[in-house]
């Protein structure tokens, strides 16, 4: 591929690291194209740690030589790559304390997270927040990002990585494959959902009446398709696809929402702070070379990863 062009209010970044997610390989299988209807040929590729080597000419807050992470803007991705053109905006300067490789695990997850935790859920101290599949990318994350803000945390995981949601500050830790969650949490403030629609379901019912519910794996409702601008034929097919269960978190009055996250750099920013600080830490389960990139995707697939997948590539 040729080195990307650059535009006024971007930055070019020599790519050192990259991290996988489920993202990649949903969009690779067409799964988002309601969303995000990519033109083949594209790269993947949506979090990102590197060098600034050339800054375009409205940039004013990064120059060559720093070292750099960012979740690139949607239909602006590629970082399973040597180079990329990231929005300044988009960018923040790595947490000091981080390797690249620890750096390229956070954006995506770290700012899913504080989007629904702290943007849209508004999570306060002494409030119960129930954080599904603990020990995954976001899950990890997000544990210690409720943990940092007050909350009392619950999560569902299997035997084997119990130890894991713990360490990261977890205070319920359900084991998935033999417990039933709706028996164990009752009277919960937020719901981050990631899981199927059976799970959705049934974390409704614990969440108290006035709860939120904020799913990152669907359905998508009508604000999110308002939020994008959808044309009118994508929005009526999100209000359908969101119908079912709009109707079941009225019933039993909560809240739900979906969330896609976005690019932000000054939220990327905080979470470098809060880093830096002590307060997070990654949660790193594999590094691959560059060459078995495909083989990354596939381990990230099996869900059977414990904190994220990140590939080498410098």
């Amino acid at each position: 591929m040729p080195v990307p062009e650059l535009r006024a209010d971007e930055v070019l970044v020599e790519i050192h690291a990259a991290g996988i997610n489920l993202l990649d390989s949903k969009i690779r299988n067409g799964e988002f194209k309601l969303i995000l209807p990519y033109k083949t040929p594209f790269v993947l590729g949506h979090d990102v740690a590197g060098v600034v080597i050339k800054v375009g000419v409205r940039v004013q807050r990064f120059k060559v030589g720093d070292e750099v992470y960012a979740r690139p803007a949607d239909h602006r991705i590629g970082t399973f790559a040597d180079f990329i053109a990231i929005k300044e905006a988009d960018v923040a300067l790595k947490p000091k304390k981080l390797s690249m490789e620890e750096a390229a695990s956070i954006p995506l997850v770290g700012l899913t997270a504080w989007q629904a935790l702290v943007e849209k859920g508004r999570l306060k101290k002494g409030q119960k927040v129930f954080i599904q599949a603990g020990s995954g990318g976001v899950g990890t994350f997000a544990i210690q990002l409720a943990k940092y803000l007050g909350a009392t945390v619950a999560t569902t995981t299997s035997a084997a990585n119990i130890g894991l949601v713990k360490s990261l500050g977890a205070d319920v830790v359900i084991d998935y494959e033999k417990d039933d969650l709706e028996k164990i949490l009752h009277g919960y403030d937020l719901v981050l959902n990631s899981q199927d629609g059976k799970t959705l379901e049934k974390s409704l019912r614990v969440l108290k009446p006035g709860g939120k519910l904020i799913s990152i794996s669907g359905p998508p409702d009508p604000d999110f398709a308002e939020e994008i601008g959808a044309p009118w034929f994508v929005k009526l097919i999100m209000r359908l696809l969101s119908l079912g269960v709009r109707k079941k978190a009225k019933r039993v009055k909560v809240g739900f929402s979906f969330l896609f996250m976005k690019a932000n750099g000054s939220q990327l920013k905080e979470i470098a702070d809060l880093i830096n600080s002590g307060a997070i830490k990654p949660a790193i389960d594999k590094v691959f070379p560059f060459e078995q990139t495909n083989d990354a995707m596939a381990y990230v697939e099996t869900g059977r990863a414990q904190g994220k997948v990140v590939i080498k590539i410098k």
